[in-house]
């Protein structure tokens, strides 16, 4: 499925009025995909609440593709299990657009990246928390 980018109206709406734009201060997980020194990159942070995505929100560096691809994924996965959101791909965020230029397909992995990195932030912290806790009742972990 392949397109221009000045003829696919849902890419340029999701460029020019992207959704879940920003950042989560106190987020659970954070997790960057690209190259910020030379090119496109995707910073994701979720919020999670047991073992539901209550919160993405993403910074984005590159070109409209890239900020497009960004927020169709911060929409596919909001709400969504931790488990349900990780089966989300880049092929998903390409049909969300109605497609992608086949130069820019490669921004449709970057968010992905980001987040399923953000995931494995998320599980680390949560056992390192979950070890703290043990310890505090004197238990081994």
């Amino acid at each position: 499925m392949e397109t221009g980018i000045h003829d696919n109206e849902i890419l340029i709406d999701h460029f020019m009025n992207s959704r879940n734009l920003g950042k989560i201060e106190d987020a659970d997980g954070i997790g960057m995909a690209g190259d910020p020194s030379c090119g496109d990159y995707v910073k994701v942070y979720i919020k999670v609440d047991k073992v539901h995505l209550t919160d993405i929100k993403y910074e984005v560096f590159g070109c409209p593709s890239a900020v497009a691809t960004a927020s169709v994924f911060s929409e596919l996965v909001k709400g969504k299990s931790i488990v349900e959101a990780q089966l989300i791909d880049n092929h998903d965020i390409v049909e969300a657009l109605h497609g992608l230029p086949e130069q820019k397909l490669h921004c449709s992995c970057m968010a992905v990246e980001a987040f399923d990195k953000a995931v494995i932030d998320w599980v680390m912290k949560s056992i390192a928390n979950s070890k703290e806790e043990f310890e505090s009742l004197g238990l081994p972990f």
